[in-house]
């Protein structure tokens, strides 16, 4: 596993400056102690009765109630079941190939009951695929944009701030980077010529002249940054536009407390994926590149190292593991052959979901459970919050379970966001902020990558070659955000 040929990769330059390290998803100290309490009783693979007794007494000293998150567990699980029309019975979800065996000339009074409940849970299931369906039809925008209506001005007039938004537009449309390109030329922006440069290389229309500038500048390993980023810096310039800081706040309030509901869930179901300690690397110490790219990029994206663990035989490249603490699993997918570049652009991507606005993506990845945890923190702000009567039957369960694991500031917290959200109009779209986070961290990566090509490479195998995450960097690249935060890292071209 060990790679020494890369032992000196990822380091960072002597005069860096690491400023704050924020963003991760906080759990606080209790809930630390118990998840090593834990770790410590089940070291043996058996936990005893009096084992359990001392789980349960350190746990209420800790201010950590397992009965609250039994309840949680199952209050998450009924909502489950309601928002997708499926009875989750242990042992019911049994193999398609269990029905194979059945032959026409089986006996029909002993096959009917397992073809009703196949066919039951089929239709189930179709009812389920209807509701999402109509519930992501109900989400699409219809946005109007008049911003370029003012066609009477000559094209070759254009600054390079209508150009930026007109290929936020249409990110793919050559004529426009070419144009931004001489608007940059002429301006004297040699970093926005580069950063055009890279984007018309992309898109396979480059001029020599371009081609040269791009093999002239782009780095031939990694990128050096002076310093961090901070908090501004995410706010203003990395977040993507379209994505509501209320409601990513909102979420980062009640995302410890899912995710230890969720832990303890998977711990009593026997699902809690537990790794050797032969396994846990030091990013200090480890010549593996894709161990020590995680930690340079928590580092440049100023947010905590997760205790990392790296496995060969593991299908996946980077993974979150749910925990307490959270922590990474490296897999093979990241441990072979991959460039400086691709490692940068994975950990920082990876890294970025970490972030506590973002980490409710990995507990809630399907539409539905992210919105019954939204409701439930709506909820938990304003119990008298008018929602339609099969809702709140859905959602209260989880609000009433949350609401006990978050301390009196955090509970304050989740008020005023909620009066800010109130203040906003009250409106948000899920969809389009799931669709902001994966956007965000695909930024991030692009921006500590430094090479617009290997992005949409490694994107090319999730979305094909022409997905919405490839637009949306083609449109970052040139964007004055993108140019900002390379300014700041001190990795602009002068």
């Amino acid at each position: 596993m060990s790679e020494p040929e890369h032992a000196s990769d990822f380091e960072l330059t002597r005069g860096f400056h690491r400023g704050a390290v924020t963003g991760g998803v906080e759990l606080g100290q209790l809930a630390a102690e118990y998840g090593e309490l834990f770790a410590d009783a089940i070291r043996d693979g058996v936990i005893t009765g009096e084992e359990r007794g001392r789980l349960d007494e350190a746990a209420e000293s800790l201010g950590i109630n397992p009965g609250q998150l039994a309840q949680l567990e199952l209050a998450m699980l009924k909502a489950y079941e309601t928002h997708h029309h499926v009875k989750v019975i242990e042992g019911l979800e049994a193999p398609l190939s269990a029905l194979d065996a059945l032959s026409a000339d089986a006996d029909p009074v002993s096959t009917r009951p397992a073809l009703l409940a196949r066919i039951e849970l089929l239709n189930r299931r179709v009812q389920a695929l209807e509701e999402e369906l109509r519930e992501a039809r109900s989400q699409v925008n219809v946005e109007v944009d008049l911003t370029g209506l003012a066609a009477s001005e000559a094209l070759g007039d254009e600054s390079a701030d209508q150009l930026r938004a007109r290929i936020r537009r249409d990110p793919t449309n050559p004529e426009l980077f070419a144009r931004l390109y001489q608007a940059f030329a002429e301006a004297g922006d040699r970093d926005g010529e580069y950063c055009a440069a890279q984007a018309l290389l992309l898109l396979g229309v480059a001029n020599p002249a371009q081609t040269d500038l791009v093999a002239t500048h782009q780095p031939k390993g990694l990128i050096a940054p002076e310093r961090a980023l901070s908090v501004d810096d995410w706010n203003g310039a990395l977040l993507h536009p379209e994505l509501e800081l209320v409601t990513g706040h909102i979420l980062s309030l009640i995302t410890p407390a899912a995710l230890m509901g969720r832990v303890a869930g998977l711990r009593r179901e026997k699902k809690l994926l537990a790794l050797p300690d032969a396994l846990k690397q030091d990013p200090k110490q480890s010549t593996v590149m894709a161990v020590r790219a995680l930690a340079w990029a928590a580092t440049v994206l100023g947010m905590p190292t997760p205790s990392i663990y790296a496995d060969v035989e593991r299908e996946v490249a980077f993974q979150h593991v749910l925990d307490v603490p959270p922590y990474t699993l490296v897999g093979k997918g990241a441990l072979a052959g991959r460039t400086q570049m691709e490692s940068a652009f994975l950990a920082a991507r990876h890294m970025t979901h970490y972030r506590a606005e973002f980490f409710v993506k990995v507990l809630a990845p399907g539409l539905g459970d992210l919105e019954d945890l939204f409701l439930a923190a709506l909820l938990i702000a304003s119990p008298g919050l008018p929602l339609a009567a099969h809702v709140r039957a859905r959602v209260a369960p989880i609000s009433n379970a949350l609401e006990p694991m978050l301390d009196a500031e955090r509970k304050d917290a989740v008020r005023q966001q909620f009066k800010a959200f109130v203040a906003d109009g009250g409106r948000t779209n899920l969809l389009r902020y799931k669709d902001s986070v994966d956007k965000t961290a695909c930024r991030a990566g692009l921006l500590l990558s430094g090479d617009l090509g290997c992005a949409a490479r490694l994107l090319a195998s999730e979305e094909g070659p022409e997905g919405p995450l490839r637009a949306d960097l083609l449109s970052f690249v040139i964007s004055d955000r993108h140019a900002q935060l390379r300014r700041r890292l001190g990795i602009a071209v002068e």
